[in-house]
């Protein structure tokens, strides 16, 4: 196994369970991990969808992990979806203030795994001559 394919796979292992955490169960979860309170069904509905959103990319992060033709395009997903999050906490960090220390350390990690996927991409691109 490559290491893009490793860091896919590792990254997506991550992701999934978070994703979970989103959408399997939000009534229950989130208010015990994220003091989140999910009283109807458009508040469920929004994060069965996150959840979905997630997972579609945690499975197509797993297919570029196993096809070679797959991999770049999986390798600037995950970097473009990380550093949307990452960016995004800042903003809120930023505007809102300093939240519960799990969102800062996902913060954290958003940007070195968007950091890491965009060396792999441009270390596939210079192996390609691209």
């Amino acid at each position: 196994m490559s290491k893009e394919s490793f860091f896919l796979v590792f990254v997506a292992s991550g992701v999934f369970p978070i994703s979970l955490s989103y959408g399997l169960f939000p009534s229950q979860s989130l208010v015990y991990l994220y003091d989140i309170e999910v009283t109807n069904t458009n508040l469920k509905n929004i994060f069965r969808a996150i959840m979905g959103l997630y997972i579609s990319l945690v499975a197509f992060w797993i297919m570029g992990a196993r096809y070679k033709s797959l991999q770049l395009p999986a390798l600037w997903s995950l970097t473009i979806f990380m550093l949307g999050l990452a960016v995004g906490r800042l903003l809120s960090l930023v505007i809102d203030g300093l939240p519960y220390p799990p969102f800062v350390l996902y913060m954290v990690l958003e940007f070195l795994f968007a950091a890491v996927g965009y060396k792999f991409i441009h270390g596939l691109n210079q192996r390609q001559g691209l």
